[in-house]
């Protein structure tokens, strides 16, 4: 069962990084600069990005319980999907203004100047993506929650494809289009994010099994009890997405002191755990749906028998996947750049040594966000919020400037408070599912 429904998730989880991965892959072949200030406007609309996929990521839950319990599901899952969607329009509108700001704020961090102000010219293409993208993971969790995610696969494997057709042309000219250079990445962004919701709409629309749920029916009527309800649940979550993901944002500020070689390698090394990372992502998001489901039908040994399974099939993965960061290095790297050329090789070489220390965190990246998962299906997301706080910035970024700055170990020095904070945070999560999963052995599966 939860592999039946993982692997569709992961797959389209590793469709979206490919997104990501296509367009950097096209953008290294402008040149390092280039991929750095392309580096640089991703990593802060992710950072922005991941806040807002928390909160409307909430739907996940709420909508697991809904059909765990198994009554009045039409009415409530479409009071959930709607108000997921209404959550997505709101969340936007002061997120565009923030990101039209790009170039000011990569600045006030310290970043070049120059490579601010590339970065911000991409962005104000990027972050036309955000909202179609939103709206997509709304649709994306109504089809989860209904254990039919293949749909999702199906539409995700199909932008990949329109996504690095649009970029190919857009970037380097092709098929009869102007050759916009690193301009044409975030237009292909952003019509690929089209893709996405356009496609998923059109199924729950005309499938006859979702047909009945009728999400986009009077979608604007207010439902301000579901909605706040959502946002009980979405903010905590929110935060949580946007502390994991800010610590690698700012890991990215730290490279982009040290200079452009730097920032570049880094940018290689976190895509290629990033790809990695899709598949427990993945498998959280498996464990937040059998767990709430299992919660909702009152079912506590489910509840644990729900969070492990995934938990275990998680860790082989990551074992697979640090195996391959240690032996296969410099091939990894080469996807990005071309390691023959002389102007390539110090970013080759540095991005090789980061893999090295992406290989030893695996397992705890792999962890954490598994456990999350679990205990979002427990529709525990309050205290997970204070843990990810404390291991990420009381603990892995302090430590990663300590050591990047103070005793001089430059880039190495990021990566291993990176791997800190992780730690962290897996352990603490880990050990407050093993008390949550005790305590769903005696029927008490909800909060505290």
């Amino acid at each position: 069962m939860t592999l039946g429904l993982a692997w569709p998730l992961i797959l389209a989880n590793l469709s979206q990084a490919a997104l990501n991965a296509t367009n950097l892959v096209f953008i290294g072949r402008l040149g390092a600069d280039s991929l750095a200030a392309a580096a640089m406007a991703t990593a802060l609309y992710q950072a922005v990005m991941i806040f807002c996929m928390g909160l409307v990521s909430a739907t996940v839950p709420m909508l697991a319980t809904i059909l765990g319990r198994g009554r009045r599901t039409v009415r409530e899952v479409r009071r959930t999907v709607r108000q997921g969607l209404w959550t997505a329009v709101l969340v936007c509108l002061p997120v565009w203004a923030l990101l039209w700001q790009a170039e000011a704020i990569l600045v006030f961090f310290g970043q070049r100047p120059d490579l601010a102000a590339v970065a911000g010219g991409y962005m104000r293409g990027l972050q036309w993506a955000l909202l179609p993208f939103l709206g997509y993971l709304v649709l994306r969790a109504f089809l989860a929650t209904m254990q039919r995610p293949r749909w999702t696969l199906l539409v995700a494997v199909a932008a990949i494809l329109f996504n690095a057709l649009a970029g190919w042309a857009l970037i380097f000219g092709r098929l009869g289009l102007p050759a916009l250079g690193l301009e044409g990445a975030p237009l292909a962004t952003v019509c690929s994010s089209t893709f996405l919701f356009a496609g998923l709409a059109v199924v729950v629309m005309r499938h006859r099994a979702f047909r009945r749920f009728r999400l986009f029916g009077r979608f604007w009527r207010p439902d301000l009890r579901r909605l706040v309800e959502l946002w009980r649940l979405g903010i905590p979550m929110a935060i949580t997405f946007a502390l994991e993901t800010s610590i690698f944002y700012a890991a990215a500020m730290m490279m982009g002191r040290i200079g452009a070689v730097a920032l570049a390698a880094h940018a290689i090394a976190i895509q290629i755990a990033s790809i990695a990372f899709m598949v427990p992502l993945g498998l959280g998001q498996v464990a937040t749906i059998r767990v709430a489901r299992a919660r909702g039908a009152g079912d506590p040994a489910a509840v644990g028998r729900s969070g492990w399974t995934a938990f275990a099939i998680g860790m082989g993965f990551m074992a697979t996947t640090a195996l391959a960061m240690v032996l296969a290095p410099r091939t990894l790297a080469g996807l990005f750049l071309d390691a023959d050329l002389p102007e390539n090789r110090p970013v080759v070489e540095l991005a090789v040594r980061l893999l090295a220390l992406a290989a030893l965190f695996q397992f705890a990246d792999g962890a954490q966000a598994i456990c999350a998962g679990m205990l979002r299906g427990l529709h525990d997301t309050r205290v997970p919020m204070l843990l990810a706080a404390l291991g990420y910035w009381g603990i892995g970024l302090p430590l990663g400037i300590a050591l990047t700055f103070l005793l001089s170990l430059g880039p190495v020095g990021v990566w291993i408070g990176l791997a800190a904070g992780l730690a962290t945070v897996a352990t603490l999560m880990l050990a407050r599912w093993h008390r949550r999963d005790r305590l769903a052995g005696t029927g008490a599966t909800g909060p505290r």
